[in-house]
């Protein structure tokens, strides 16, 4: 079971952005749920990344077994691109609010409705 402890988390952090992201009407709640999700992935990749008994790509006889560092650049870049998404959803929800009053997605839909 602990062999696979990383997998499972991984699972239970997808299930559960998802869940906040598909059942919450609230607008910030679905950008909390799809971070939540984005996590769960860098954490996939970088669990994936990680070779047991591996050390640095250092050319040196004395070691055989490398670990991949690819993944985890590549998780850096996928965090400061989470970040700016982040900022952007945050700021287009703030836009919302000041055009609708509201950021529960029920009450956007309604008032748009109701608009001719």
């Amino acid at each position: 079971m602990s062999a696979y402890f990383n997998y499972w988390a991984v699972f239970a952090l997808m299930l559960l952005g998802l869940y906040a992201t598909i059942a919450s009407d609230n607008l910030v709640k679905k950008v909390v749920g799809l971070n939540i999700f984005q996590t769960s992935v860098f954490f996939l990749f970088i669990t994936m990344g990680k070779v047991g008994g591996g050390t640095a790509p250092i050319a040196d006889s004395q070691y055989t077994l490398y670990s991949n560092p690819l993944p985890h650049v590549l998780i850096l870049t996928a965090i400061v691109v989470s970040v700016a998404t982040t900022a952007l959803a945050l700021a287009l929800v703030i836009r919302i609010r000041e055009s609708y009053s509201s950021i529960e997605e029920s009450d956007i839909q309604a008032e748009d409705e109701a608009q001719p």
